[in-house]
């Protein structure tokens, strides 16, 4: 890094999560010495009543104009096979709290009736026919406003994992448990520049960006980021694979150059 810096080489680097906690600390000037202060307290109180203010009003708003879908949604999950509409799950949030998330039930009823944790891939054929088209527009995920109303979840956070998974990545990787300073959210930071397939650890340092760098314009941003996602979800996969393509095909080329 030195040795770029001195001959003003521009430089991509992996960041480790140090990295990412020291990049949302404040500058200070101490004893003649440039420091850095890491606060590493997650949400300060004025940021907290903030956002719960706009939590409220979001889920709200957000009940209020979805009723329609997911009435009619209802309907057709209980005309499909007459189970339960809901499905309900424990999940961790805050500080490793405990909570019950509730979604629309998208898969066949006791669809882990083994017990064991299987996640759901686009071909599953534990998907209902009414299931697939609700998890693809993102309408089952709706009744979390409801958590979010209550005040289990956040509108925006580090999505909130399964107690069973949360158990699994920290013995993998203890560090996963600083996603949880603040809220699960409905949405976050990895939902939107993350992928299904992303990497846990990948996804921490995501959630960990967002912690530390924390503002209301940032909320507003991963929101209007995730309507984005949501209606424009082919194109933004399709830019995705090209991107990928040109730099696999570059490392490639310089790979030949190098051995030349």
């Amino acid at each position: 890094m030195k040795f770029c810096f001195n001959h003003s080489i521009r430089v991509y680097f992996t960041p480790k999560i140090s990295d990412i906690i020291v990049k949302g600390a404040n500058e200070v000037d101490l004893f003649d010495s440039p420091l850095f202060l890491c606060k590493n307290i997650g949400l300060t109180f004025e940021q907290r009543v903030v956002k719960r203010i706009m939590d409220l009003v979001l889920s709200v708003v957000g009940l209020v104009l979805t009723s329609p879908l997911l009435l009619i949604a209802a309907i057709g999950i209980k005309l499909q096979d007459r189970g339960p509409i809901f499905f309900m799950q424990e999940r961790c949030s805050l500080n490793g709290k405990v909570f019950t998330i509730y979604k629309l039930r998208s898969m066949i009823v006791n669809a882990e009736k083994d017990g064991k944790s299987r996640p759901a891939v686009d071909d599953d054929d534990r998907i209902t026919t009414i299931g697939h088209f609700i998890r693809k527009t993102r309408i089952d995920e709706l009744p979390q406003l409801v958590n979010v109303l209550k005040g289990d979840m956040s509108i925006i956070g580090p999505r909130p994992e399964r107690i069973e998974h949360v158990e699994k990545y920290t013995e993998e990787i203890p560090e996963f448990s600083y996603r949880m300073k603040v809220k699960g959210g409905l949405t976050g930071y990895a939902q939107v520049y993350g992928k299904y397939n992303t990497s846990a650890y990948d996804k921490l340092k995501m959630d960990l960006k967002y912690i530390v760098n924390y503002s209301l314009l940032l909320d507003i941003q991963i929101l209007l980021m995730t309507v984005k996602v949501i209606f424009m979800k082919e194109s933004t996969e399709v830019l995705h694979k090209k991107i990928y393509l040109y730099l696999h095909l570059n490392h490639e080329q310089a790979g030949i150059k190098k051995k030349v």
